[in-house]
């Protein structure tokens, strides 16, 4: 997406979570709760007293303990698919897939197919794969994984008065705009929702321009 944002009208630092990106060697508890603190210790480094905060999928649940955390620094929260403040319970065969997604590349891949839409050629799917293991440490994604999908805190954000803007791909059988007006549409009164049309689960890879777009839209206002 950076080749998108405007960076003379915003700045944008990039946090990568502890097991993932740049940070892959990097030790740690590997949560949500985790996440929220190192962002804002990242704020506290860059000196910023106030900010929006932007999360993708497990992201987005980060993004609402940075809130609850620092209510009065944070001017916006904007979720991306975002995982909802209930977490998002898995079952049976499909917890076993997500579970061991950590060491197997085919259910990251199968995971990936099946919330695009099953949309997406071969080429795209093993690149995104391909990225998504190089890119994350084995015990990061499985550790991650109970704390985004497990800790249910909605009871916490219930009435929140704070500004939300949503994006949702109309193709995310998961967390898409059904899944986003039963959640967070509920329990934050000022939540805006924007659907990407053609969009699926990644729509930073997906849609790059169309989210890049609307985010600015928003921030602007």
């Amino acid at each position: 997406m950076r080749e998108y944002l405007n960076g003379d009208a915003f700045s944008y630092p990039f946090v990568d979570c502890r097991g993932y990106g740049e940070a892959i060697d990097s030790d740690g508890a590997f949560t949500m709760d985790e996440v929220a603190e190192d962002a804002l210790a990242v704020a506290d480094h860059l000196g910023w007293e106030s900010f929006s905060v932007i999360g993708h999928s497990m992201g987005g649940k980060a993004a609402q303990l940075m809130l609850l955390d620092a209510p009065s620094r944070i001017r916006s929260v904007i979720g991306i698919s975002a995982v909802p403040a209930s977490g998002f319970p898995l079952e049976g065969e499909t917890r076993e897939l997500f579970a061991g997604a950590a060491e197997n590349p085919g259910n990251r891949r199968a995971i990936i197919d099946y919330t695009t839409g099953g949309l997406h050629d071969d080429a795209w799917l093993d690149a995104m794969a391909g990225r998504s293991v190089a890119h994350s440490s084995a015990a990061a994604f499985r550790a991650y994984l109970d704390s985004w999908a497990g800790a249910d805190f909605h009871e916490r954000v219930k009435d929140n008065p704070a500004r939300v803007f949503l994006l949702a791909g109309a193709n995310d059988p998961a967390l898409g705009p059904e899944a986003m007006r039963a959640t967070w549409m509920q329990w934050y009164p000022n939540a805006e929702l924007e659907v990407l049309p053609d969009t699926g689960h990644y729509a930073p890879e997906e849609s790059p321009e169309a989210v890049a777009a609307a985010v600015e839209r928003y921030l602007g206002r």
